[in-house]
C-alpha cells in the first residue's frame, strides 16, 4: 500500500504531485512502448497485409504472413493498455494544472484504446476466414477473399476513425503542458498543432480520399515531432522544477498579513 507522500498521494489543488521526475520517466517509458508496438502494427504489419480493392492479393499476404498477423494483432492490445498507462501517469503529473483537462486527456485515450482493441479483432477474424479452409467451403474461395477484404476494411477504416481520438488526447496534453511550466512552452504549443494535423488528415481521408494520399505525409509531420519531442523530453531531460498554478486557501492566508482569507 502507498504511502501518504508516494507517487499516487493525492495533491491539493494546484500543488504539483511529490515525484514528479519518477512519474516522468514512467510516462517516458509507457509513451516508448506506444510508440514502438503503435509503428510496429499500424505503420508496419497493417500497410504489408492489406491492399485496398484486391481480396485475393490481401488474403495471399494474410496467408503467408500468419506469424506477422498474429503479431500485429498482439502488438495493437498491447499499445492499447500502454496508450491507457501512459495517460493515467500524465494525468498523475499534470493534473494540478488543470484537473477538468487532465480528465479529457484520459477520456480520450479511453476511447482511441477501445477502438483500437476492437480493430484488433477484425485482423484476427480475418486471419481466421484465410486460413481456415471451412470458411472457403462455406463462401467459395471468390467469397471467402472477399470477406477478409472486407474484414481488414474495416479494420483499416476503424483505425482511421481511432486516429480522431489520437489528436484529441493531445490538445488537454498540449495545454497541461504548457500551463504546468514543467515543460517547453513550445512543446505544448506543438502538441496542440499536432491535434489540427491528426483531426485535418482524418477529415480528408473521409471526404477526399484522393487527395489524402497526396498529402498524408506532411500532415504527420507535426505529429512526428511533437510526440518524438514529448517522449524523449520525459525520458531524457524528465520534467522541469515544477512550482503551484494557484495558491490554496491556507497558502492565500499565510500570504496575507492579517491572516485573512482572500475571497
Amino acid at each position: 500500500m502507498k504511502t501518504p507522500g508516494g507517487i499516487f498521494a493525492e495533491q491539493p489543488t494546484g500543488v504539483p504531485p511529490g515525484s514528479p521526475r519518477r512519474l516522468a520517466a514512467i510516462a517516458g517509458v509507457f509513451y516508448l512502448v506506444v510508440g514502438i508496438t503503435g509503428g510496429f502494427s499500424e505503420g508496419f504489419v497493417d500497410p504489408s497485409l492489406y491492399i485496398a480493392g484486391d481480396a485475393a492479393a490481401t488474403t495471399a499476404n494474410v496467408v503467408a504472413n500468419e506469424g506477422l498477423m498474429r503479431l500485429g494483432v498482439v502488438a495493437h492490445l498491447t499499445d492499447a493498455v500502454f496508450f491507457l498507462l501512459t495517460a493515467v501517469t500524465l494525468y498523475l503529473l499534470l493534473k494540478h494544472a488543470g484537473k477538468h483537462a487532465a480528465r479529457l486527456m484520459v477520456l480520450a485515450v479511453i476511447v482511441a484504446a477501445g477502438i483500437i482493441s476492437i480493430s484488433a479483432v477484425f485482423t484476427f477474424v480475418a486471419m481466421q476466414v484465410a486460413t481456415d479452409s471451412s470458411y472457403a467451403t462455406a463462401f467459395g474461395p471468390l467469397g471467402s477473399n472477399a470477406l477478409v477484404l472486407l474484414l481488414l476494411d474495416i479494420q483499416h477504416y476503424t483505425v482511421l476513425a481511432a486516429q480522431v481520438f489520437f489528436g484529441l488526447w493531445l490538445a488537454p496534453l498540449g495545454y497541461l503542458a504548457y500551463r504546468s511550466r514543467m515543460f517547453p512552452k513550445a512543446l505544448g504549443a506543438m502538441l496542440v498543432l499536432a491535434t489540427v494535423s491528426y483531426l485535418v488528415d482524418v477529415v480528408v481521408a473521409f471526404l477526399l480520399s484522393g487527395l489524402a494520399e497526396q498529402i498524408h505525409g506532411y500532415l504527420g509531420i507535426v505529429p512526428a515531432i511533437a510526440e518524438i519531442w514529448m517522449v524523449l523530453y520525459l525520458l531524457i531531460v524528465g520534467v522541469r522544477s515544477p512550482r503551484p498554478i494557484d495558491r490554496t486557501p491556507t497558502e492565500e492566508t499565510a500570504r496575507s498579513p492579517l491572516r485573512v482569507k482572500a475571497p
